[in-house]
């Protein structure tokens, strides 16, 4: 008895939702996207070039990360690490 064939129609990816971004300065953004953080690279208001949240990777350009409203920072985790036990 033959297999039935699989069908390999793919369904699309469902449209990205509205998300409110916030940067480190706390200012916020309402963009569509299923990403977890995004790059804010235009870094157009006065502040920018001193911000303590900038980041200069080497060979690219400056940016500021935005992560959803809400959402914990992704080293947030380690702040309630015990490392005295630890040798030094």
């Amino acid at each position: 008895m033959a297999k039935p064939k699989t069908s390999s129609i793919t369904k699309p990816a469902p449209p990205a939702r509205s998300v409110l971004f916030r940067a480190g300065c706390g200012r916020e953004w309402s963009v569509a996207s299923a990403d977890p953080d995004l790059a804010y690279t235009e870094q157009a208001f006065a502040e920018c070039p001193t911000c303590p949240h900038r980041v200069e990777p080497e060979g690219g350009p400056p940016f500021c990360t935005l992560r959803p409203v809400g959402t914990a920072h992704p080293f947030a985790a380690l702040a309630g690490l015990d490392l005295s036990g630890l040798p030094d």
